[in-house]
């Protein structure tokens, strides 16, 4: 087992092998937490991306709304769920849900922000899942000890998570997950403060699948990945800087920012669909589809239910 690899209580998945182009990729249905974008703001700076004494880097609120709006429209558009957790005022990046908890086989890891201006976003995101979570077949919820910032820097396969560390989520924290959920999880260090979650360095596509930037990782990360994903999609400085890689799918559909020109046509070559939006309106303070969408991920065997919205959400 490599150094970098947690194994909880499970044991190691051996490493994924190469696969083919598919000509027809299978979407699955997929259920996501959202936030508004009601109090979003460069408030502060936090990474290279906020600028909030630059004139030119503020925030048009209705822009970014209706850029959210059209994210959220697509997801459901293409099949999926989409339940909200209200906003708060004070918490101008509570938009970007996918650092507010990683959800895996219906146990909630919640967040321990780095940064004192988003601590309180980990509170409203665990209360919104020991709230409503049972209807969305989440049974337990935990709370790290480390430093450690959800779906920003854990990324989740059926067989293993790859978690991200460097700038925002401890190694120690990829320890407690794996005891939480059983699974493997594979450390991956970024070098890149532009790039200073793993979502925005790397995507997961499918299962055999993922796209990633090399140049974001340690040459021994980059070793992993390589070993790990021999036939993966490789973005270039281009594409990465645009957080194309800060991407959506769903196994077939992959939802991207609109100016990642050149990966929409590699992962069109790769038998992928991709599906555009334009987010750059929250890109201002570092964000893309993927910061803005947490996936529920229910335990195994959970059906739904039907049952009335809860508060702070819609399907």
């Amino acid at each position: 087992m490599s150094a970098h690899t947690f194994a909880g209580r499970g044991s190691l998945v051996p490493g994924q092998r190469p696969s083919d182009p598919a000509p027809d990729r299978a979407a699955t249905h997929r259920h996501y937490l959202m936030c508004p974008p009601t109090y979003f703001a460069i408030a502060y700076a936090i990474n290279p991306w906020m600028h909030p004494d630059d004139p030119d880097g503020a925030v048009d609120t209705d822009r970014a709304m209706a850029q959210w709006e059209e994210l959220r429209r697509t997801y459901v558009a293409l099949g999926h769920e989409v339940s909200l957790i209200d906003p708060a005022p004070g918490l101008p990046d509570m938009v970007f849900a996918a650092n507010g908890a990683v959800v895996v086989d219906g146990k909630v890891f919640g967040s321990r922000f780095r940064h004192v201006e988003r601590l309180p976003e980990a509170v409203r995101y665990v209360e919104w899942f020991k709230t409503n979570g049972m209807r969305h077949g989440v049974r337990d919820t935990y709370l790290p000890l480390a430093l450690a910032e959800g779906e920003g820097d854990f990324l989740t396969t059926s067989s293993r998570i790859l978690a991200g560390t460097g700038f925002r989520t401890d190694r120690e924290a990829h320890r407690e997950l794996a005891e939480l959920v059983g699974r493997p999880v594979v450390s991956l260090e970024l070098v890149d403060p532009r790039l200073y979650h793993l979502d925005t360095a790397l995507a997961i596509l499918d299962d055999e699948t993922i796209a990633y930037f090399p140049r974001a990782f340690t040459p021994e990360s980059q070793e992993l990945l390589r070993g790990m994903y021999p036939d993966a999609i490789l973005a270039d400085h281009a594409d990465a800087m645009v957080l194309g890689l800060n991407a959506v799918s769903d196994g077939r559909h992959v939802v991207l920012p609109v100016q990642a020109a050149g990966l929409i046509r590699q992962l069109t070559d790769r038998g992928f669909e991709p599906v555009t939006v334009d987010v750059s309106e929250l890109r201002k303070s570092g964000g893309g589809p993927k910061c803005c969408t947490l996936e529920i991920r229910p335990s195994a065997g959970w059906t739904p239910t039907p049952a009335p919205d809860e508060d702070g959400s819609r399907g």
